[in-house]
C-alpha cells in the first residue's frame, strides 16, 4: 500500500540515537555509505547490516520499519537483480535456456548488489526516522557553512532539501486519500495489465499535482507572513552541541569501518 511508504518520516523519541548531534548523525550516515561501497564481500555487507540493526534497536524503532523502507524500491531491486544475473558471464552456466544463460558469478553479484542496496536504504531511512526536519536543516547548513564565503546559498539549499524530504510523507498520504476516493467512485486502479494500471493513474496524478502546488503556495504565504528572509540574522531555538556520546558514536563507526576493511582482505564469506 501507498501508506506503507515511510521515506522522510520522523519518529520522535528520546533514545541515544535521537539525542546525537544532527551534524554527527549526518556525517556518520555519509561514512556509512562509504563503508558500504568499500565492502567487497558478503561478510562486509553483513557486518554493516548487523550494525544497522543494532542502531535501530538502540533508536527503539521497530524492525518492521526496515521492511517498510525497502518496500517502495522492491521493483527496482528485482529488475537490478535480473539484469545482473542475465548479463554477467562466467565459465560454467548454472542454467541455460535458448539464448538465456545464468552463471554463478551473476547470481552472486545480483545477491551482493541487492544486499548493498537494502543496507543503503535502511541506513538512509534511520537518519530521517531519528532527526527532525528542523535539526536536519541546521545540520546541513552548519556543515556547508564554509561555502558562504563564496556566496553559495547554503541556507536556501538546505531549506529546499529539508522541505522536499518533509513533504514526502504528506504527498504519500495525499496519494492514498485520492486513490481511496477514486476507488469509492468505481475506479479500478489495481486490476488489468501494466498499461491499464498506468492509464488508471492519470486521474490520481492530476489532483495530486493540484494539491502539491496548493500546499507549496500555502507554505510560501505562511513563510512570507512570518517575515522569512533567508538565513541572515536568523536565530535558533536549539543550539547544536556535541557531547561525549557523539564522540563515542564516531569511534564505534570508525571501528566498524575498520572491521569491514579488514574482512576485505580476510573474508569469511566470498
Amino acid at each position: 500500500m501507498i501508506k506503507d511508504i515511510t521515506i522522510g518520516q520522523y519518529f520522535p523519541g528520546n533514545s541515544v540515537v535521537h539525542r546525537l548531534d544532527s551534524r554527527v548523525k549526518l556525517l556518520l550516515d555519509i561514512l556509512y555509505l562509504v563503508m558500504l561501497f568499500t565492502a567487497q564481500s558478503y561478510t562486509g555487507i553483513l557486518i554493516a547490516m548487523l550494525f544497522m540493526v543494532i542502531c535501530y534497536m538502540l533508536a527503539r524503532i521497530k524492525l518492521v520499519m526496515i521492511l517498510k523502507s525497502i518496500k517502495p524500491i522492491l521493483p527496482l531491486m528485482i529488475v537490478t537483480g535480473l539484469l545482473n544475473m542475465l548479463f554477467i558471464k562466467g565459465e560454467e552456466p548454472l542454467f541455460q535456456w535458448w539464448i538465456i544463460s545464468v552463471y554463478p558469478e551473476g547470481v552472486r553479484m545480483a545477491l551482493f548488489m541487492l544486499m548493498r542496496v537494502v543496507a543503503l536504504i535502511v541506513g538512509m531511512s534511520l537518519l530521517t526516522y531519528t532527526t527532525s526536519p528542523i535539526m536536519l536543516t541546521d545540520a546541513i547548513e552548519r556543515l556547508l557553512s564554509p561555502l558562504k564565503k563564496v556566496r553559495f546559498p547554503v541556507h536556501e539549499l538546505s531549506m529546499m532539501m529539508t522541505i522536499a524530504l518533509r513533504f514526502i510523507p504528506t504527498l504519500v498520504e495525499e496519494t492514498d486519500k485520492i486513490m481511496s476516493a477514486q476507488k469509492a467512485r468505481g475506479a479500478e486502479l489495481d486490476s488489468g495489465g501494466l498499461m491499464k494500471k498506468a492509464k488508471s493513474l492519470i486521474p490520481v496524478l492530476i489532483p495530486l499535482f493540484v494539491s502539491a502546488f496548493k500546499r507549496a503556495n500555502e507554505l510560501a504565504v505562511a513563510m512570507e507572513c512570518r517575515c522569512y528572509r533567508g538565513g541572515d540574522g536568523r536565530t535558533r531555538l536549539k543550539t547544536l552541541k556535541t557531547a561525549t556520546r557523539d564522540f563515542a558514536a564516531v569511534a564505534v563507526m570508525l571501528a566498524v569501518f575498520g572491521l569491514v576493511i579488514t574482512v576485505n582482505f580476510f573474508p569469511v564469506l566470498p
